[in-house]
């Protein structure tokens, strides 16, 4: 069961960095924003948006990358603190 819930939490964690990332293909809500939240536009590309005007702009992809790693990597070390459960058959 702990194997199950742990591919749904990255299942949502791979889709959201996704999202975050220019390679959002899909169109899955309406053009005002995801729950009215106009910051959540439907082509995605989040972190673009976010740094559109400044002089990191250029390395919009490679921030993204950097993040994506770093989230991975706190995710790893968040999911092995978690206690593993003991199987009848570990006896």
């Amino acid at each position: 069961m702990r194997r199950v819930i742990t591919l749904v939490i990255v299942a949502f964690l791979a889709a959201v960095l996704l999202y975050l990332s220019g390679f959002w293909n899909w169109s899955l809500w309406s053009r005002p924003g995801l729950f009215g939240i106009e910051a959540l536009h439907p082509q995605g590309d989040l972190v673009a948006r976010w740094l559109r005007g400044t002089k990191a702009a250029p390395y919009s992809l490679l921030i993204w990358a950097v993040g994506v790693f770093v989230v991975l990597t706190l995710a790893q070390k968040l999911f092995d603190r978690l206690p593993a459960r003991r199987n009848a058959d570990d006896d």
